[in-house]
């Protein structure tokens, strides 16, 4: 029936729910789970689960480093709640804000027997919904709670690496300071998620290389003018180069924070302050060095009728992940824009750890 939703829809609803601070039940054969989001599961809440069984704390390996806890499954640890762990207890040791001020205090004990597919599948869908990759999780003896989203894992498993498909929602001109020929395109992914945006200017024909920047949004740099950072500089010098070839197009990717959103962007600065860089914030979040899926701009790309590219870029590891998405770039153009004195470290850390050419 129609009016049934699909897994796709079924992902989103319980990603609402983990930001709700509500359990999703995770299935997989014989085996379920009621997972909640650590960084929003309550007090409350936290009782009732350990009524239905003994909880573990879901962690990615990146997490459990920090915390000095056994990651037996490889990219993840299965850590067992303390009888007395209150939920001041799951906070802590799923945010590392305070992980200086008061060290949570082991040895912790992770689990080592049993598959862990279900956890692993809890972490990602906790990743997609931007929240912390920490879920408390717990095997019921009895049927859980009526009314809870069910996800089976092995139906979501392909849905949750998929690219979730990009419906074009409606073009307008938009005249600009760089060039009174500009156009927005807003394109709609199925799955729910944040909608992303293609400035094109000009005309700029499909049978040539198109100068094209992929530009992650950065709320604190684009918009606020952020001294941490070069993107709002990137950003205005990318569309100004366009505008004085006469053609280009600039993604605007709603991936804020290489990918793990504004929150945990902040999550990570308020890590710098403490002086960790860039890369070791957000490993002590539990991230990955670069969490964004270039595969929906180059999605965006081919949607529009471009094959080849021209990409305005200082990271070279972006012409390889456009090349592997079956995009052809031509040339990498340099961006040289924004250093100031508040960033410097920043800028540095990206040359040295993830290999930009500045």
């Amino acid at each position: 029936m129609s009016l049934t939703p699909t897994i796709l829809e079924q992902l989103a609803r319980a990603r609402a729910d983990l930001r709700m601070g509500l359990p999703v039940v995770l299935t997989h054969g014989r085996s379920g789970v009621l997972a909640a989001a650590a960084e929003t599961l309550t007090g409350d809440r936290l009782t009732d689960l350990r009524q239905l069984g003994d909880p573990v704390l879901a962690v990615t390996a990146r997490r459990a480093e920090t915390l000095k806890a056994r990651a037996y499954d490889g990219d993840l640890a299965r850590i067992i709640l303390p009888d007395d762990a209150d939920i001041a207890w799951v906070a802590n040791m799923a945010d590392p804000s305070d992980d200086l001020t008061m060290p949570l205090k082991g040895p912790h004990r992770s689990q080592r027997d049993g598959p862990a597919d279900l956890h692993r599948a809890a972490i990602r869908l906790a990743k997609s919904a931007r929240l912390l990759p920490a879920m408390v999780m717990v095997s019921p003896g009895d049927a859980p709670a009526p009314g809870l989203t069910a996800i089976d894992i092995a139906k979501a498993s392909d849905a949750l690496d998929a690219l979730s498909p990009l419906e074009p929602v409606i073009s307008a001109r938009v005249p600009l300071q760089v060039s009174e020929a500009g156009r927005l395109h807003v394109f709609r992914p199925e799955d729910g998620a944040e909608e992303h945006y293609a400035v094109e200017i000009g005309q700029p024909p499909r049978d040539a290389p198109v100068l094209t920047r992929l530009h992650s949004a950065c709320f604190t740099g684009d918009l606020l003018g952020s001294l941490k950072c070069d993107c709002g500089p990137q950003l205005r010098a990318a569309l100004g180069h366009m505008g004085r070839e006469g053609a280009g197009v600039l993604l605007y990717l709603n991936q804020e924070g290489r990918g793990i959103g504004l929150a945990n962007k902040m999550r990570a600065y308020s890590l710098q302050d403490q002086g960790f860089d860039t890369v070791e914030a957000n490993h002590r979040l539990g991230f990955e060095d670069d969490e964004r899926d270039f595969r929906i701009g180059a999605d965006i790309l081919r949607r529009m009728g471009f094959s080849d590219v021209r990409l305005l870029t200082n990271n070279p590891a972006k012409v390889d992940m456009l090349q592997a998405c079956g995009l052809t770039v031509t040339e990498r153009v340099p961006l040289k824009a924004g250093l100031n004195p508040l960033n410097a470290k920043y800028l540095d850390t990206k040359a040295k750890k993830s290999g930009h050419i500045l």
